[in-house]
């Protein structure tokens, strides 16, 4: 498994339409079948701070899913709502893993 962290900072008028559009394209990314989990999160004592928990079951599937309308659609509505260029990092799962140790 692949997990990437997507770190988002949207300018504090468009917190609510960023929250719409993002929770919109996780309802479709979780439908891709590559992807196993797509998390939406807030920071609580900063609202216009969010992070995008994504977690693909293969190396090759974030770009199967940058392929996808609603990706698209997310990505070019949501641009010029960031205060300033989204930040990724990417992680390997250590638990549970897939090999049946956890």
């Amino acid at each position: 498994m692949l997990v990437v962290h997507v770190y988002v900072h949207v300018k504090p008028e468009f917190v609510e339409a960023f929250r719409q559009a993002t929770v919109e394209n996780a309802r479709h990314s979780v439908q891709e079948p590559g992807i196993a989990r797509f998390d939406v999160i807030q920071q609580m004592d900063d609202p216009t701070r969010f992070v995008l928990v994504e977690v693909y079951r293969t190396p090759e599937d974030p770009a199967r899913h940058k392929e996808t309308a609603h990706y698209q659609k997310w990505r070019d509505a949501v641009e010029k709502m960031m205060a300033e260029p989204r930040t990724s990092v990417k992680y390997t799962n250590v638990f549970p893993d897939d090999k049946g140790w956890g």
